[in-house]
């Protein structure tokens, strides 16, 4: 595989947020920019809640890598399920005097319509984490805690 750039422009607007636009993403209608509102989160002095904070999208990072990672070997598998979902926590800590992301939690769920599909659903999920770029480019402790969930 060839390598890949993506590229990701932020402009600050006030206090301490940030617009997040990439040239790269572009809404469907009028060609306009798609872009994230970003801030410092609440926990730090000037904080502002509700707004996307890179320790957000860390643990987005790593969420969706696991996803899309999933979709992909799901469907080289040729492995049928009826719904995908994932919750993920990231953990802030100090490590050695410096504020590290130290941990982050995937809760994947996969539905299944077949009793019998849950062990392939299971290595699928074991698979893709093992496989997700974010995942392994990162230092921080990734741990998975999937269920396989049947859908009669």
């Amino acid at each position: 595989m060839e390598q890949h750039t993506y590229n990701v422009d932020i402009n600050w607007t006030s206090d301490r947020k940030g617009m997040m636009c990439s040239p790269e993403l572009r809404t469907d209608s009028n060609n306009k920019l798609n872009c994230i509102e970003v801030a410092t989160p609440p926990e730090f002095a000037k904080g502002i809640p509700n707004i996307w904070s890179p320790e957000h999208l860390f643990t987005a990072s790593v969420s969706s890598c696991l996803m899309t990672t999933f979709l992909a070997i799901a469907e080289y598998s040729k492995f049928e399920f009826i719904k995908f979902k994932c919750g993920s926590k990231g953990v802030l800590d100090q490590v050695d005097g410096k504020y590290k992301m130290t941990e982050v939690y995937l809760y994947p769920e996969v539905f299944i319509s077949d009793e019998n599909l849950r062990d392939k659903a299971m290595r699928i999920l074991e698979k893709s984490e093992k496989a997700c770029l974010i995942s392994n480019s990162i230092n921080s402790k990734v741990i998975m805690e999937p269920t396989v969930s049947v859908i009669p």
